[in-house]
């Protein structure tokens, strides 16, 4: 396939560069080669539509939030045929995120260590660069808009800064989730306790609702929760999403656990662990999740997915749909391909 061997030829360049550094430049190339229509050599997955949430989702396979926090490489993004493209995290007002370096490489294990910080030009930024590509113009994908609060916002404020963000990009979106599980901005997973989860989540739906008969079209809210939670907070989250009707629940972010990195180059960076780490602590997650919620709302299992069998695996475990993000910088675009043709032999196998 020509995007597997341009690939293995790319990696070792971009394995040498910082991996921010190289982050933005395979995104930029992306981008120019979607531009000069080279991205037509990719070769897509074959349409495997999925009903999830009342939208219909072309494939099972989506690409996670943080890849493109801003928006500006959605048509890029798209050409690599994903059958959902998460964008953001987005804030109210840009910031620049942490002090770099803020991204580091972990090869011997499969994974990355990020402390981003919610870095982006803004919601309104946002919002033109969604408005301006093509996908959302077409109306022919499904775009999934990532709001979170700015690190400046008092925790006990955060609800003002989702409820604004999801203000702006409801009209916009195909569904939208509420990031709460990000260790890279202070105090945030402070949210995920039941009193504040609970004022959250019902403010949020009262204003998902006004903004249904507002806009006549009903956009669903999804949760995006951490992988280091235990079963009493699982329980206490689920409940949580059944009682205000929330839509879906992605699970999961990164970890702050460094057992399995441990005594690695850069394995004790401050920041969020993805990658193959995650892979049986999202999966963990996700079968709690669904021994607590049965078919009342679908998860979207995200984290280690590096193959066909891994994204098995999170159906397995309850998932309706998979997202991907550290193995795509890891294995490159066939892996979309790969994760497709396995859930669609696996899906009709099963009759699902």
């Amino acid at each position: 396939m020509p995007d597997k061997f341009l690939y293995a030829l790319a990696r070792p360049l971009l394995f040498s560069l910082d991996p921010e550094t190289a982050h933005n430049l395979t995104l930029l190339w992306l981008k120019r080669a979607a531009a000069l229509g080279l991205t037509g050599l990719i070769a897509k997955p074959q349409p495997d539509p999925r009903s999830v949430m009342g939208i219909t989702f072309p494939n099972p396979v989506g690409l996670a939030a943080g890849l493109d926090k801003d928006g500006t490489y959605i048509d890029a993004l798209a050409a690599l045929g994903f059958g959902s493209l998460e964008i953001g995290t987005v804030t109210p007002r840009a910031q620049p995120g942490n002090p770099k370096p803020r991204m580091f490489r972990l090869p011997k294990a499969n994974a990355i260590i990020n402390r981003m910080g919610f870095n982006n030009g803004g919601v309104e930024a946002f919002i033109s660069n969604v408005q301006g590509s093509k996908f959302y113009q077409d109306k022919k994908g499904v775009l999934g808009l990532n709001i979170g609060k700015n690190a400046d916002t008092p925790i006990e404020r955060a609800a003002e800064d989702y409820l604004h963000c999801l203000q702006k990009v409801y009209p916009y979106a195909s569904y939208v989730t509420v990031n709460i599980s990000s260790p890279n901005t202070k105090n945030l997973r402070q949210l995920q306790g039941a009193s504040e989860l609970d004022a959250l989540l019902s403010q949020l739906k009262d204003a998902q609702n006004r903004l249904a008969d507002l806009h006549k079209r009903y956009v669903p809210i999804t949760l995006k929760i951490a992988p280091d939670i235990d079963s009493e907070q699982i329980k206490i989250i689920a409940a949580a999403l059944l009682r205000h009707r929330i839509d879906g629940v992605i699970a999961t972010n990164t970890t702050i656990t460094r057992d399995a990195v441990k005594g690695m180059q850069h394995g004790e960076e401050a920041g969020g662990l993805s990658g193959v780490p995650v892979f049986a602590l999202s999966n963990t997650v996700i079968r709690a999740l669904k021994a607590e919620l049965g078919d009342a709302l679908p998860i979207i299992g995200v984290g280690g997915i590096f193959s066909g069998a891994d994204a098995q695996a999170k159906m397995d475990a309850g998932a309706a749909l998979v997202q991907l993000y550290s193995g795509l910088i890891y294995r490159g675009p066939t892996l979309v391909r790969e994760c497709a043709a396995s859930l669609h032999r696996y899906l009709r196998r099963d009759n699902i």
